[in-house]
């Protein structure tokens, strides 16, 4: 049921991270405050295909 999701950065659009979430319990995208190496600040980011 764990599916891998690439996150990125909603300023720069850059893809930085890769996870996994669980499609049953979070259905929508997701999204978190991460640490972009590119902007050099926390952004946020958020789950792209």
């Amino acid at each position: 049921m764990r599916v891998k999701v690439t996150l990125a950065c909603t300023e720069c659009k850059q893809r930085n991270y890769n996870t996994t979430k669980n499609k049953k319990n979070n259905p929508d995208r997701l999204e978190m405050s991460k640490y972009c190496k590119f902007c050099k600040k926390h952004t946020n980011h958020k789950e792209t295909k």
